[in-house]
């Protein structure tokens, strides 16, 4: 089994990295997306939960992450959780089945923070994009799929998104194996990654 992860700045284009890897690869990759394990916080009323900073690494339930990717690595298949933007809570009765699988994805802008993660991984890719092209593809997804206008994306932005990656997402640059710049939008780079893990794969089945 290989544990890939891949980090970068919300809006750089990780998951267009990913859906690219996995379509190279076919049957042999599995993902846990770091979105599915932020904390649940069902318990507290919907206005303060609308305030959770997604972008801080107190927000995401790491020991559940490490748990299940270790079940992985062990042959077991994990129930992932699921977790709504829209209600800011992990789904009571909703989840989706992972099954064991020869590459691993961790994908997230915080993954690289936590030492004990970090240190489970085979590579470590980074996916970099200028500031401009990332607030874009923000305010793009922010609209569309969480139900944002347009002013509460630019003030999110402005008072979390930003600090948080000068503060903890740009530094976690420095563990990278690979940085991939330009985002999903580099085919060579993604290219060569592939093969790469290709290589690993091939090298670990010998």
């Amino acid at each position: 089994m290989l544990v890939i992860g891949i980090a970068g700045g919300s809006g750089s284009g990780k998951t267009t990295v990913v859906r690219a890897l996995t379509e190279q690869l076919n049957e042999k990759v599995v993902v846990l997306p770091q979105d599915s394990y932020y904390k649940d916080s069902s318990h507290l009323p919907l206005e303060e939960r609308q305030k959770v900073n997604f972008d801080h690494p107190d927000s995401i339930d790491f020991p559940l992450l490490i748990s299940q990717l270790s079940q992985l690595k062990e042959g077991k298949t994990i129930e992932q959780p699921v977790y709504s933007y829209l209600t800011c809570s992990r789904s009571k009765t909703e989840t989706v089945t992972v099954t064991p699988a020869e590459v691993i994805i961790i994908e997230g802008i915080l993954i690289f923070t936590c030492a004990e993660l970090r240190n489970q991984m085979d590579i470590k890719i980074f996916v970099d994009a200028d500031d401009d092209d990332r607030l874009m593809r923000i305010m793009t997804r922010d609209i569309e799929e969480r139900g944002r206008d347009m002013e509460a994306v630019m003030s999110r932005y402005s008072k979390v998104v930003k600090p948080m990656y000068l503060q903890f997402i740009e530094p976690s640059k420095r563990y990278a194996d690979i940085i991939i710049p330009q985002g999903g939008h580099n085919r060579v780079a993604i290219e060569i990654i592939a093969a790469t893990i290709e290589k690993a794969l091939h090298k670990k089945s010998m």
